[in-house]
């Protein structure tokens, strides 16, 4: 047990290294890209102390490069999904009785460790199997994963140190145990960092884990969990399976010590499972937690007062970064009749201007997006755009998946405020725009707030400060990370929350104390010093 009331390493937010045309980061990174571009990987299921290879295995390519094989993966079966679940119930008594600084030892180390020499392999494995270029690879890989394990700690400790107050003669505790049974994380593609903290931030708080990635996230997978391991994370703690979903849930989800589900992915699969688990509840040990981030469809609001460059700005960066492919990415946006010339012709020359192709190439904004399923996703939104009456996509608009899966950052206007690009998650880089009259900024508030079944992002732009105070309170449950003056885009561990709720999840906000508390069962414990040896009171006289 802790000797000490101990005080955690000061904690900041990791800072964003420039890359810059002959920095030592740039080179070490493109090098490191190289290697292992033309190196060959194996990724396994990590179950308990095992390493486990299925001899049937499947490619994993780079997006930029289908044709080109990075490495292979190999399918499990229900049996490795109950192995996994039985080596991560074997392992709890001996990791939720480790004393707390020990456990946030193990997450600091392996934040050093990604601070240090695991940055360039987890950067470039990131752009290799996710493609992104090296700055968003930085931002997500690097920094906000290392932050997440920071600020995590510094949560953690002020949770635990979160008390009750004691009256005369008693002392009241508050001892925030795991959950009784494992958890379940089912992690995105799109951001290495969240890959990494659902299960890690579980853990943290001496819970056990089975872990599903996505197929398509699998190479930086295989380097989270050889920065756990080196950090001396124990067997068993975290267990990564790669089997089909269905097969997983399967098992997961009618086993009675299911004790939770830490999910990011799509707004239809989570419903689907919370709506299994809902089922099956009886068949649990205890109610299992639910916390999910899921789809968005995020909005910028510009208001007439609005600095018009700012909003073709905050347009073409927060709808084109990574290709689209993060959650909080501005894919609607309301412009006012009285700036859209200048809007639309700005808006043009920024995408004319922007580079596509691989991130080998520091020179290119978008890269390609993940698979052939997300590009044809995407280039059916953007046909059905152009065959619309009643839209026009006026920049961009080509797409190849020849040899990767490219689509060219695209801007759709629309006369009808209900079309349906403006209603549906596309997930990719194509934004779409609603010109307004400038004297029903109110009616296009109450459009923007109903259009879409999502709550997660979104922004208001303007001068006026009663104008922002107005959009800020009329599009109060429109997202759960609200932005003035800036793109819906890049929020950061410890000083914007994320999350949101309707159709993009249950807001437990990730990057926060929050988050970590859904991880917890209170117990409450009362400790009477002087006991009561006669049972009448002064009342009976």
């Amino acid at each position: 047990m802790p000797k000490g009331i101990y005080n955690t390493p000061e904690v900041v937010n990791e800072p964003v290294k420039g890359y810059a045309p002959g920095s030592p980061e740039r080179e070490s990174l493109l090098a490191k890209y190289k290697e292992m571009y033309n190196s060959h990987v194996e990724v396994p299921m990590y179950i308990g102390s095992e390493q486990i290879h299925m001899p049937e295995r499947r490619n994993i390519t780079s997006p930029q490069d289908h044709q080109h094989v990075l490495g292979s993966y190999g399918y499990g079966t229900t049996a490795h999904v109950e192995k996994a679940i039985d080596s991560a119930l074997e392992a709890k008594e001996k990791w939720s009785s480790l004393p707390w600084e020990h456990r946030a030892a193990i997450f600091l180390k392996a934040a050093d460790l990604l601070a240090g020499p695991y940055r360039a392999k987890m950067n470039a494995a990131t752009m290799l199997g996710q493609g992104k270029n090296m700055m968003q690879a930085e931002i997500d890989s690097a920094c906000e994963f290392i932050d997440f394990l920071r600020f995590n700690v510094k949560f953690m400790t002020e949770i635990y140190a979160e008390q009750p107050i004691s009256g005369p003669g008693v002392w009241n505790r508050l001892e925030y145990r795991p959950l009784e049974g494992f958890v379940f994380a089912i992690t995105p593609f799109n951001f290495t960092a969240i890959a990494g903290n659902l299960p890690a931030s579980a853990a943290m708080m001496g819970n056990v884990v089975v872990w599903k990635p996505s197929d398509t996230q699998l190479y930086s997978a295989q380097v989270i969990m050889e920065l756990f391991r080196e950090a001396g994370l124990p067997d068993g703690v975290i267990n990564m399976i790669t089997v089909d979903g269905p097969v997983a849930g399967d098992v997961v989800f009618n086993h009675k010590d299911f004790a939770g589900l830490h999910f990011t992915g799509s707004t239809g699969v989570f419903r689907h499972l919370w709506q299994t688990i809902g089922t099956n509840i009886s068949k649990y040990r205890t109610y299992p937690r639910i916390v999910g981030e899921t789809g968005g469809k995020d909005f910028i609001v510009a208001h007439s007062s609005a600095l018009p460059q700012q909003v073709v700005t905050a347009i073409t960066r927060g709808s084109f970064e990574f290709s689209g492919q993060k959650c909080s990415a501005s894919s609607r946006a309301y412009v006012p009749a009285s700036m859209w010339d200048y809007v639309k012709e700005n808006v043009i020359a920024d995408v004319n201007s922007i580079k596509v192709g691989t991130p080998e190439d520091p020179t290119n904004f978008v890269n390609a997006v993940i698979d052939e399923r997300s590009f044809d996703k995407i280039a059916n939104y953007i046909d059905f755009a152009k065959n619309a009456d009643d839209a026009e996509v006026i920049a961009g608009g080509g797409y190849d998946k020849s040899v990767g899966y490219f689509v060219e950052p695209t801007v759709i206007v629309t006369s009808n405020p209900k079309f349906k690009t403006l209603c549906e998650e596309i997930f990719g880089p194509v934004i779409t725009i609603y010109v307004y009259k400038d004297e029903e900024f109110e009616a296009t508030l109450d459009l923007v707030d109903s259009t879409s079944e999502y709550a997660l992002t979104g922004s208001i732009l303007s001068q006026d400060r009663y104008m922002i105070d107005f959009a800020t309170k009329k599009l109060e449950n429109a997202a759960g990370n609200f932005y003035i003056n800036d793109k819906p885009t890049g929020a950061v561990v410890g000083q914007q929350p994320f999350g949101g709720a309707r159709g993009s999840g249950t807001n437990d906000k990730a990057g926060s104390p929050l988050n970590l508390l859904r991880w917890v069962s209170p117990r409450t414990i009362k400790e009477t010093f002087v006991t009561p040896t006669d049972y009448r009171y002064e009342w009976l006289g």
